[in-house]
């Protein structure tokens, strides 16, 4: 179905779904990390937010101080959530200026 402008709704539509599939990928291949407490608590997340790897330095342990552990941990997820965030939303903002949008669209 084409559309005022020469768009053509289908070949539109096809390319939404080629786009979803790619950043459904890319949401599982990406990759980030974070740390608090100065590196006592590593943690890497992909794309999708999931949890890939925890480390926790062998002395917060011996410490007891569970409270500080836990903040700790928050802390580093939390971040690493926020730098998959933003480096989702510039792959997001790449691929959708590819389509020749209206910047005020995304």
């Amino acid at each position: 179905m084409k559309l005022p402008g020469g768009f053509d709704f289908s070949q539109m539509m096809k390319q939404a779904q080629q786009m979803q599939e790619e950043m459904q990928n890319d949401m599982h291949q990406m990759r980030v990390e974070a740390s608090a407490g100065g590196g006592v608590v590593h943690v890497a997340l992909n794309g999708a937010k999931e949890v890939l790897e925890l480390k926790i330095d062998p002395e917060a342990v011996k410490s007891g101080d569970v409270e500080m552990l836990q903040d700790l941990i928050i802390a580093a997820i939390n971040e690493a959530s926020r730098k998959a965030d933003e480096a989702m939303k510039g792959k997001l903002g790449s691929k959708l200026g590819g389509l020749g949008l209206p910047g005020d669209l995304f």
